[in-house]
Formats: C-alpha cells, structure tokens, sequence
C-alpha cells in the first residue's frame, strides 16, 4: 500500500488572516515548498454524511485573480462532477454557468 502527504502552512497576522501560504505534496510532482495565494478545501465527512470546508487567501491575492480562480474552481468541479457521477448533462449545464460566469466577471476576451 503506498501512503501519499500533503501539507499547506498557514502564516497569520495578530488579525488571524493568513499573509503567506505555501503547500508542499510527496506525489505533486512539484518539488520543495511553493507559495500559494488561495486555497479552497473541501472534504467528505462520511460519519456526518456532511462537507468540511476550509477557504483561504491572503491579504495580497488580487481580486482578479480571485475570480479567475473561483472560475477555474467551478469548471474544475464540473469535470470532477462528470468523471465521478457520469452526470454528463448536469456537468454540461455547470460548464454553461461557468461560461456566463467569465461573461459576468469580465473574463472573456472580446472576439
């Protein structure tokens, strides 16, 4: 059986909100430690048949970047969604949402 880790390394301020993030993981293919400006986490509470989040950023993430990487979220969950349910028309109509959400966020690049 192979065992994989993953960390993330929060640093706060007096304030508690997070100034640096770095992440670090044995399997990434990404060697050392790497900084990281947001990170949204979810995991399955099998036992509280619940969702356990964990949602950061620090001071100096952009807002545009924020909304490029929530759009990048939302079409990563999507993708997930398709290749773990085979919801294919459920996927395709998040993908849908997604393309409105670039359009409303001023993420789409005008033809």
């Amino acid at each position: 059986m192979k065992s994989s880790e993953i960390k993330i390394n929060v640093t706060t301020d007096a304030m508690n909100l997070p100034e640096t993030m770095n992440w670090q993981a044995t399997d990434s293919g990404v060697d050392g430690i790497n900084p990281l400006k947001a990170v949204m986490l979810s995991v399955w509470d099998a036992k509280e048949n619940t969702t356990l989040k964990i949602d950061l950023w620090t001071k100096d993430m952009l807002v545009d970047d924020m909304k490029q990487f929530f759009h990048q979220t939302l079409i990563s969950m999507a993708n997930t969604l398709e290749r773990a349910t085979n919801e294919d028309k459920m996927a395709g109509d998040m993908r849908d949402f997604c393309d409105y959400f670039a359009e409303k966020m001023g993420l789409k690049e005008e033809k």
